[in-house]
């Protein structure tokens, strides 16, 4: 059995306002738990492969493709292949999101 921890994981190097901790990867799937601080963005930027967001703490600001809403906590979004999207975070609180990518990038 694998398991992982977020606090036991080293940051990835991401913009300043994000603290992405790689939870798994292998050659089908990667799994990254991003944290976005209140007022932080993640800069526009598409992947090569399938992602998908779930918000596990407070509320964010996705622009996917074009389109703009706001997500809540307990919300799974697809991010097709190429997509160009970004992520704000407008509120007082952090905003948790888990990121499964499919396959992994390369």
């Amino acid at each position: 059995m694998l398991t992982a921890r977020r606090d036991t994981v080293p940051p990835l190097p991401t913009p300043e306002g994000i603290d992405g901790r790689r939870l798994h990867r292998t050659a089908k799937v990667e799994v990254i738990h991003l944290t976005i601080k209140p007022g932080g963005t993640l800069p526009r930027h598409s992947t090569p492969v399938d992602a998908f967001f779930y918000v596990l703490e407070g509320r964010g600001v996705l622009d996917a493709g074009g389109e703009s809403q706001e997500i809540g906590e307990g919300t799974l979004v697809h991010c097709p292949a190429g997509s160009p999207h970004i992520w704000t975070n407008p509120a007082d609180q952090p905003l948790r999101i888990l990121v499964v990518k499919t396959p992994a990038p390369a």
